[in-house]
């Protein structure tokens, strides 16, 4: 599996993510945060096919470019159930605190726990991670977690904005990530990469230094 990182949205760091399957040359995008003509050319000039366009969750500053994604390319919006309101809703996707209005195209694939989706013949695993928001989810892709705002390097997905829970995020983090291998990388929303062995020793509000 192969993956490139863009940031489209520097105001609020988020990483978009392009993953692909090398032999199939199958492609999904993740967290198209705004529109970009370099992601777009960039993905047009790599001779893949954009197969899924995946939303970790549905805040505004991961589905801003999902539009010019589906403009541009013949792809499948995936997103769980909890949050695909929040896809048309600019006030639900908090697009409206900062002026954009955001509103995406709706859901062609309704994620839950468990489902998997395929690049060829790569599997991406959909986990269920509430907590930053209802339908918070993260993607298993082999050896590397794409894990949107549930997890961060050192650091944990904001739980003060409306569908967010610090103690649903924490057994979230815990119950469906924690118990993966600790050599699997993480690939966050916002910042560096990390590993789940990291985190899960010494990340602050869940790691096992915490309660030393």
């Amino acid at each position: 599996m192969k993956y490139k990182t863009f940031n489209v949205l520097p105001e609020f760091g988020t990483n978009t993510y392009l993953v692909w399957d090398d032999v199939s040359k199958e492609a999904a995008i993740i967290d198209p945060a705004a529109p970009s003509k370099i992601l777009v050319d960039d993905i047009k000039g790599m001779g893949i096919n954009l197969k899924y366009l995946i939303s970790t969750h549905g805040h505004g500053d991961h589905i801003g470019g999902n539009k010019s994604i589906n403009d541009n390319f013949d792809v499948k919006n995936c997103i769980h159930i909890e949050d695909a309101g929040l896809l048309s809703d600019p006030n639900e996707n908090l697009s409206t605190y900062w002026d954009s209005e955001i509103i995406a195209p709706k859901a062609d694939i309704i994620l839950k726990d468990g489902d998997e989706l395929t690049l060829g013949k790569e599997i991406l695993q959909i986990i269920h991670t509430p907590g930053h928001s209802r339908g918070g989810i993260c993607i298993l892709a082999g050896n590397i977690l794409f894990c949107g705002d549930t997890l961060f390097a050192q650091g944990i997905g904001r739980t003060d904005l409306p569908g967010g829970d610090y103690s649903t995020l924490i057994n979230s983090i815990k119950s469906k990530l924690f118990v993966l291998n600790g050599n699997i990388k993480v690939l966050p929303g916002h910042g560096t990469d990390t590993t789940i062995e990291d985190e899960k020793v010494g990340n602050p509000f869940v790691g096992m230094m915490t309660s030393l």
